[in-house]
């Protein structure tokens, strides 16, 4: 058993890169969007 499929991630596949790629993506792109939505915030942008 990977340590990838223990904890939170107890589904079958956790380990997976293609789910590793997606859970990535959602997690850098929300980050990203956080820090533009605050950056519009805090300053007249655009």
């Amino acid at each position: 058993m990977s340590d990838l499929n223990r904890g939170i991630m107890k589904f079958d596949g956790a380990d997976n890169p293609k789910s590793i790629a997606v859970s990535a993506v959602i997690v850098l792109g929300s980050i990203a969007a956080l820090v533009i939505w605050a950056l519009q915030s805090a300053y007249a942008l655009g």
